[in-house]
């Protein structure tokens, strides 16, 4: 698990990605990895979801593809089947958490409370996901709850952009951020992936600058 955060970490960013048809998954891909970021949360909002973690996974190996909105065992299990190297949930449910835990699949659920941080931690968890980020406090509110929770790290995810981006990076609570701003879907299913590229290459080069 240390490994794959220090990976994530070094990511900085997580593009959050939902495919409605799984043959613009290799396409979107290469046009992650080109842009400078070789990792991607694919949703299980639908049903190309399984497919399209397959085929990144298949083609490019050294991807760091991750399964999001997984919801349930059967969707995890299906999810490290197709190659995903970690499994990301909105929510923390005890049942999947558990689940992943047993099985060796690492795991980062969904928080933006409190009393959903020291669940996370009585399952014997340190990296959670602060979801809906913005909505539910943004830095504040993880600067708020990290203070108790010292040894607790974020990944804020929901309404994260460009013009938020250092707030959230440059908090020391905060080891990456989840966002779509450079994946849309609209592109994603118009086949523009060269402009995919150039929204992830923008998105490197702010990060570049953030962290000097």
């Amino acid at each position: 698990m240390e490994k794959m955060i220090e990976q994530i970490r070094a990511a900085g960013v997580v593009p959050v990605v939902k495919i409605d048809d799984a043959k613009d998954a290799v396409a979107l891909a290469e046009a992650l990895r080109e842009g400078g970021l070789n990792c991607a949360e694919v949703t299980f909002r639908t049903d190309a979801a399984e497919e399209a973690i397959r085929l990144m996974a298949e083609k490019y190996p050294d991807m760091l593809v991750a399964a999001g909105t997984v919801l349930t065992p059967t969707q995890a299990d299906k999810a490290m089947a197709a190659g995903a190297k970690f499994i990301v949930s909105p929510g923390l449910n005890p049942i999947v958490v558990k689940h992943c835990i047993e099985k060796g699949y690492p795991v980062i659920p969904g928080v933006c409370t409190p009393t959903e941080v020291e669940a996370g931690m009585s399952l014997g968890l340190k990296y959670l996901k602060f979801f809906p980020a913005e909505a539910a406090g943004g830095v504040k509110m993880i600067k708020a709850m990290a203070a108790p929770y010292t040894n607790v790290k974020f990944m804020p995810t929901g309404g994260i952009s460009t013009a938020n981006l250092k707030e959230y990076l440059t908090c020391k609570a905060v080891f990456a951020c989840g966002g779509s701003w450079m994946v849309p879907s609209d592109k994603i299913a118009e086949g523009k992936f060269d402009e995919i590229k150039e929204m992830t290459a923008k998105a490197v080069e702010l990060l570049k600058e953030i962290r000097g």
